[in-house]
């Protein structure tokens, strides 16, 4: 039996609306675990002063760099001592997940028990790497309990300035819309680099992230540093009849409204069979025997909303690959950051694909290494440096696909055109 709880009435208001509240979780942990007790106290003060008191500190396991989160209680009464003692130690182990988050049920349950016996309870599935989150542990008790997980066959994850867990989506292992082995992908990268994640020597953080297809499941544009994301170039495929049952379960109306009216290119359209076109880059989907839906594929930006929409009428197409974009993260110094493309697609079938992949993960990480300031994000050095600096570092070849985002704005404005030539012209002769 815990100890008695503190009053905590800022929490208790947060179990009062009507959706769940992570206030319940943690009482019911509370009424198990002293730790739990306290910090529920510290959160409920930290709630009436608006002020955070954990700080970091240094605490890890024996042949790791990294991995442990400290966290240390600044809140103190007039003696020095924690007002809360039993949660003035609350570390956090990151262990990596399996590629793709399979788990069976007995392996939840081992998590369960080890983190119930060292822990305070609290683990968390997942955090933006990807990581399991066993959350809460004294510092005694963080080298037995990693010792009972590493005995389960996992690893320990990144934390600090080092390579991250990483994650993929679940892919191909049940998903249709996938363009890739993302899985094999992730453990192709992450073995392969291993040690930049255990004993963190880089600038700042780094990111990879491995989604499947365009939909992005794992957000790996806003949040990767480095981004593999699954598409393809030749024509979308079609399924007639799964394409005519859509049509009858939902009436011309929703095909027009949900699915043609939505297409951001306007890249497909509705006709009469009579009217309808052909051509090399055009899938037609027969809807009902008067009309056929088009789809103009030059014209297509992969946003897979009519993929969505219409599940196994339309599929990926049969010429797969990936986009690989860097750049990606949250609110740091320029605010958040989406991925710039670099490679517009790339074949990712072979193992000699999969090695030119972990070659160019290997020199972005290499680069980074060498060019970032301290506490600066990929996105952030390219900012700085320029995208062009970077490409050329990397050796590769500008891409008109390399954009930023679209033009806002028809007109470009010409007021020294002339000038530029004219220096570009005195350059080509002195050269």
């Amino acid at each position: 039996m815990a100890k008695k709880m503190h009053d905590t009435p800022m929490l208790d208001q947060l179990e009062s609306g009507p959706w769940p509240s992570f206030v319940t979780g943690l009482k019911r942990e509370a009424a198990k675990k002293d730790i739990m007790v306290d910090l529920l106290g510290q959160l409920e003060t930290s709630y009436k002063t608006k002020k955070g008191y954990w700080k970091g500190g240094t605490v890890g396991v024996f042949g790791y760099g990294g991995g442990v989160i400290p966290r240390f209680t600044e809140l103190k009464d007039e003696h020095e001592n924690p007002v809360f003692p039993d949660a003035a130690e609350f570390h956090t182990l990151r262990i990596q997940p399996p590629a793709g988050m399979h788990y069976d049920t007995a392996t939840l349950r081992k998590f369960a028990d080890i983190w119930d016996k060292y822990g305070s309870g609290l683990i968390g599935l997942h955090g933006q790497s990807g990581d399991i989150m066993m959350q809460g542990c004294t510092t005694a008790n963080v080298q037995p309990a990693w010792e009972e997980i590493n005995a389960m066959g996992f690893d320990m994850g990144g934390a600090g300035p080092a390579l991250r867990t990483s994650m993929s989506c679940v892919g191909a292992a049940r998903c249709e819309m996938s363009c890739y082995d993302e899985a094999k992908a992730l453990r192709t990268i992450i073995n392969a680099n291993i040690d930049d994640m255990h004993r963190p020597a880089l600038p700042y953080k780094f990111k990879f992230k491995f989604s499947g297809c365009p939909n992005d499941c794992v957000n790996s544009i806003q949040r990767s540093d480095m981004a593999t994301i699954g598409t393809w170039r030749d024509n979308i495929q079609v399924n007639e009849q799964q394409a005519r049952d859509y049509m009858k379960g939902h009436g011309m109306d929703k095909l027009v409204n949900d699915v043609i009216s939505k297409c951001p290119t306007r890249a497909i359209t509705l006709r009469n069979k009579a009217d309808a076109v052909t051509g090399d880059s055009i899938s037609t989907v027969a809807v009902d025997d008067q009309h056929v839906m088009q789809i103009e594929n030059h014209d297509c930006v992969r946003c897979m909303h009519c993929l969505n929409v219409m599940p196994g009428a339309l599929l990926p197409g049969k010429d797969k690959g990936v986009t690989i974009l860097v750049g990606g993260k949250s609110v740091l110094k320029i605010g958040a950051t989406m991925g710039t493309v670099i490679i517009p697609f790339m074949k990712l079938e072979s193992e000699e694909d999969f090695e030119k992949l972990n070659e160019m993960s290997r020199n972005i990480i290499d680069f980074f290494a060498e060019n970032a300031l301290e506490h600066e994000r990929t996105g952030e050095m390219i900012e700085r440096i320029g995208l062009v600096n970077f490409l050329e570092g990397l050796d590769i070849d500008v891409d008109p696909n390399m954009v930023n985002h679209p033009r806002a704005n028809p007109y470009v404005r010409m007021d020294d055109w002339d000038e530029e030539v004219e220096k570009a012209n005195e350059r080509k002769a002195a050269a």
